[in-house]
């Protein structure tokens, strides 16, 4: 694991607050030189802390404004079944997040699309190239908090 100090965390901090600040402010935000911060934040990437920098968009402005919560229950748990569910599950662009659970519900998906019958579409494609035992969909009646941020 990666060795984080406070100056570190400050400036995770302000990039996942915005992704697209100027070094200038984030070293501004982490009290310490520009050259500093660059060279920081050039470690915190090549180490892996720092994984990626993305625009989060607004699914309601772009017509993506259901949110799906799937949960799937299967009887072959052999790794070529995973693979191949896998597979499938990562063709599926609507599919934006994607988790192997312990307890009753083997795995869950987050799906984002524009409609109950986008969602039936989206359905169909999974259970044609994969077998599962159940799938029971969750659809959410609103976001009470939606946050990248992690509370470092």
């Amino acid at each position: 694991m990666e060795k984080i100090d406070e100056t570190d965390r400050a400036i995770l901090r302000a990039l996942q607050a915005d992704g697209g600040a100027s070094l200038e402010l984030i070293a501004e935000l982490a009290s310490i030189s520009v050259n500093t911060c660059w060279r920081r934040v050039k470690r915190l990437e090549e180490s892996g802390v720092l994984a990626k920098r993305v625009a989060l968009i607004d699914p309601d402005k772009v017509g993506l404004s259901q949110t799906v919560f799937v949960a799937i229950r299967t009887r072959d748990h052999s790794a070529a079944w995973l693979q191949r569910f896998a597979s499938a599950v990562r063709s599926i662009p609507e599919v934006i997040e994607f988790y192997r659970m312990a307890g009753d519900v083997d795995y869950l998906l987050k799906v984002q699309v524009s409609s109950v019958a986008d969602y039936d579409r989206v359905y169909k494609a999974l259970i044609a190239r994969v077998d599962i035992a159940d799938v029971s969909a969750t659809f959410a009646m609103e976001c009470l908090k939606n946050t990248t941020e992690l509370p470092i």
